[in-house]
């Protein structure tokens, strides 16, 4: 299997993941024309499960490193099995709530919010989990991003004149769904032997079959999570599943596309892992938030009509997002 022998090309595998987490949100945006949230979850799920599989029978099976993918799955235990499943689960119900939270009061309010508690307490349980790197420099960089995170905030309500006011059943939401997603990278990095990629533990697994089993656990419990997100939705009548079949193929094609670019992200970032750490590894990809606010303001135009104190707060949020992720990368060196 393919195995990340170096921290500077970790660190690369981190930056990739943070434009993928940053950048999959795009295909719901152009399929929310004709298509609601709910039925392009469905096709989101199938994307990350069908690129974990892909993944696994190539870079995890392919090399003179480490063990195979069917082999590697053969030895897991079951305490490693379930808790990648836990893992997939964990994050598919925070990432609904987030999905609810978004509609209810917008991302200017629930993206800052739950990423903003996802980040800071997801780095908490990874570095306390799994200790690796500079903790000053860890502190330091994720207490700027949190600051950019703010500023973020601050200007897409400056730029949303004349919008909603959040609902407080939202932001409770946003909070909720934070705190849930702080914890889903634990449960898969606790069932990988991070010490040693190229000859895990017995019973431990690789990045690629630990992803695998976490792509697993996010397609069963979309059953439960989605089907109650379509029949009791925040916003707008309660859907059947029927409705899903009456997609085109285009339409189709575009969650499973948004699917597989989150995939390659959470992918990417296991993989790096070994080498940077999961508290460094894990803190790098969520600054998918600048990723994020990049498309927002330079593809789809955003902040066209903001004030000019909001085009500040967001030169702000660049410059102290920089420096957050150089003093995490520094961290590690």
């Amino acid at each position: 299997m393919y195995i990340v022998d170096n921290y500077s090309l970790a660190v690369f595998f981190c930056v990739i993941t943070m434009f993928c987490w940053g950048s999959w949100a795009n295909t719901q945006k152009l399929a929310a024309k004709t298509w609601r949230y709910e039925f392009f979850y469905w096709d989101y799920v199938i994307g990350v499960l069908l690129f974990s599989l892909l993944s696994a029978f190539t870079l995890g099976s392919y090399g003179a490193q480490g063990r195979g993918f069917l082999e590697d799955l053969a030895q897991a235990d079951t305490k490693n099995l379930l808790s990648a499943f836990m893992g997939g689960v964990v994050f598919n119900a925070a990432n609904i709530l987030l999905s609810a939270a978004i509609a209810l009061c917008g991302m200017s309010v629930a993206f800052p919010v739950g990423i903003g508690i996802a980040l800071v307490l997801g780095v908490i349980v990874n570095y306390f989990g799994a200790a690796k790197g500079d903790s000053t420099f860890i502190w330091l960089g994720i207490g700027l991003i949190m600051v950019a995170i703010l500023f973020n905030a601050m200007a897409y309500r400056k730029a949303q004149v004349g919008a909603r006011k959040a609902s407080a059943r939202g932001i409770v939401l946003s909070i909720v769904a934070g705190f849930i997603m702080a914890f889903f990278y634990r449960f898969v990095a606790a069932s990988m032997d991070l010490s040693n990629f190229e000859n895990p533990a017995a019973g431990k697994m690789t990045s690629y079959t630990a992803v695998v089993i976490f792509a697993v656990g996010i397609f069963i419990s979309n059953f439960l999570f989605n089907t109650i997100a379509m029949k009791k939705p925040v916003e707008g009548a309660p859907l059947s599943i029927s409705g899903y079949f009456k997609g085109s193929f285009k339409t189709h094609l575009v969650g499973v596309l948004g699917g597989m670019i989150w995939c390659v992200g959470q992918s990417f970032s296991l993989i790096a892992s070994g080498k940077a750490g999961a508290a460094i590894s894990y803190g790098l990809g969520q600054g998918a938030t600048l990723v994020s606010a990049l498309w927002g303001i330079l593809i789809w135009k955003e902040f066209k009509q903001a004030p000019p104190a909001a085009n500040r707060l967001n030169l702000g949020m660049f410059i102290l997002f920089i420096l957050g992720l150089t003093a995490l990368i520094y961290a590690g060196a």
